[in-house]
């Protein structure tokens, strides 16, 4: 069982930026990709950002250009930099792992087994 800790959460204005950090227990065979996902109050929760594990990285569409996921192997470490950040960036965030999924089109998805409980980012106008 692999469990992952967020932290790094906080409060800064619009245009400021944040690192969060996950921390997993273990990197196992069963975790072959890593992503950020987050959920604002009263909305779904929405995918941000994935990497895999030889450092591919994809990126939603709002965020691409403002964050950048990345990890650190020898540490079990899962990071997401937000930088220029938004009033509508206010979110708990979540980290997650699993398998790759390879597509036809030669994209590929996480499909996520194992998720973190969340940290709180509030980005004040």
């Amino acid at each position: 069982q692999v469990q992952l800790v967020e932290s790094g959460g906080g409060s800064v204005q619009a245009g400021g930026s944040l690192r969060l950090s996950c921390a997993a227990s273990a990197y196992t065979a069963s975790i072959h990709c890593m992503g950020w996902f987050r959920q604002a109050p009263g909305k779904a929760r929405e995918w941000v950002a994935a990497i895999d594990s030889v450092g591919s990285t994809t990126y939603a569409d709002s965020v691409k250009g403002r964050f950048t996921v990345s990890q650190d192997n020898a540490k079990n470490t899962l990071y997401l930099q937000m930088n220029s950040l938004k009033p509508e960036d206010t979110a708990v965030y979540y980290c997650a792992a699993g398998v790759k999924i390879i597509e036809s089109t030669g994209s590929w998805y996480c499909g996520y087994t194992y998720w973190g409980q969340g940290t709180q980012a509030t980005v004040s106008s």
